[in-house]
């Protein structure tokens, strides 16, 4: 086996034409894309990229949460398969690139060995994950979640969304349910890239990110219970007020969020106020309060002092508060050896590059609990994600699928 030459390169207009094309399946209102999990613009975006990938001469995967695999077989077909792969489900607002990219990407790789005639040892194996976003279907990164054992396949299938219609229902009728259990497959490694999501990498003017470790995350849902009342009749001491105990307990959460800076983040994006009246007051508010940290001490500390800090503010104000866990995962370390194949990658090829945190939830993070795991990243325009403005350059494109394939060679071994 040998190493790949520098001068191993993708196609990068090719790879960004095949970005635009997916990007025209569910398209936004404002020039994204709104392709949500288990829909039928997922089932689209699903089809193509299955008709993609058999024209590449691979073969189809799918297991029964709808999780796609393309397999690129190996000279040694006994040896453990190498991993790649992201997400095409959007959010509800989404851009074109969020999670697109790595599985695209992935796939402009497969094209690339096709055009240069390149073996491997290993097979490669490029995923599509269902439902990463998670925003249909709660929680995040469901069906990787599956995989890897953190969720089981039955509570997955009852997940609802805003209209009661379940996972396992949605996944059968798009007709992307597969016979293949779910986990059974082993890996000799996975990577992922990704977009960063963050501004730093534009900030610091580098091309890529080596992904080191992952943020750990923690949702809790506070439900705080007051009085609906007439905001007119009702004398201020007699008032029970849900609205204003769910906005001291911002003002906490923002608190300690700061209290552990720079590498601490919190907020509530998830806000439901009843009866939502202009002349009624507030009776019961139900949050999202997001915690994240790469720290494992500080996120226990962070929800520790929510609950504490809550019923205090709570019991002052004379209101019921109530939690509930609602999704999070503890901070990853990905693998070295996986993470040193990425950096040498990016060095090989001359591309600028630092170590980076990721500060989002990745499928990733629950494959790094069964399998060697590491993540590439690019920039993305003043680190706007989850927005239909979301955008990157070609140039970002090309670089952080350059860095995939050489680490994913690396790792699968080149056969003369």
């Amino acid at each position: 086996m040998t190493a790949a030459g520098e001068n191993l390169r993708i196609n990068p207009a090719r790879l960004w034409d095949s970005l635009m094309e997916m990007a025209r399946i569910g398209p936004g209102v404002a020039g994204g894309n709104n392709r949500q999990t288990l829909t039928d613009a997922d089932a689209e975006g699903r089809a193509l990229f299955r008709r993609w990938c058999e024209a590449a001469g691979c073969t189809m995967g799918l297991d029964q949460m709808g999780n796609m695999f393309a397999r690129r077989e190996g000279t040694d077909p006994d040896a453990l398969p190498v991993y790649m792969g992201s997400h095409l489900d959007t959010q509800p607002t989404g851009g074109k690139y969020d999670g697109v990219l790595g599985v695209l990407g992935g796939l402009e790789i497969l094209r690339t060995l096709n055009d240069l005639g390149i073996k491997t040892r290993h097979p490669i194996v490029l995923v599509n994950w269902t439902n990463e976003e998670g925003t249909r279907f709660a929680p995040a990164m469901l069906a990787s979640g599956v995989f890897a054992g953190v969720h089981t396949q039955d509570w997955a299938y009852a997940r609802t969304d805003a209209e009661g219609k379940t996972f396992g229902a949605e996944l059968q009728r798009i007709g992307w349910r597969g016979e293949e259990t779910v986990g059974q497959r082993r890996m000799r490694a996975y990577f992922e890239l990704h977009i960063e999501q963050g501004p730093i990498l534009e900030a610091e003017g580098k091309d890529i990110g080596v992904v080191t470790r992952g943020q750990g995350l923690v949702w809790t849902q506070v439900t705080v219970t007051g009085k609906d009342a007439h905001t007119g009749s009702t004398p201020m001491p007699m008032r029970k007020n849900a609205g204003l105990g769910m906005a001291r307990i911002l003002e906490l959460v923002d608190e300690i969020a700061w209290s552990h800076a720079p590498h601490a983040v919190g907020a509530a994006g998830h806000i439901v106020v009843h009866p939502n009246s202009r002349n009624v007051i507030p009776g019961t508010a139900i949050f999202t309060v997001d915690f994240r940290t790469p720290d494992l001490d500080v996120l226990r500390d962070m929800e520790a002092r929510l609950h504490k800090g809550a019923r205090e503010i709570c019991d002052r104000m004379g209101l019921g508060v109530a939690f509930e866990t609602v999704g999070g995962f503890d901070p990853v370390t990905f693998d070295a050896d996986c993470v040193a194949a990425v950096r040498a990658a990016a060095e090989r090829l001359g591309y600028s590059h630092r170590d980076i945190i990721s500060g989002a939830g990745h499928d990733a993070c629950w494959i790094n609990r069964v399998a060697p795991t590491a993540m590439v990243m690019c920039p993305c325009v003043d680190g706007l994600s989850h927005n239909e403005a979301e955008e990157i350059t070609p140039d970002w494109a090309r670089a952080g699928t350059d860095v995939l394939l050489h680490a994913v060679l690396e790792t699968a071994g080149i056969v003369e």
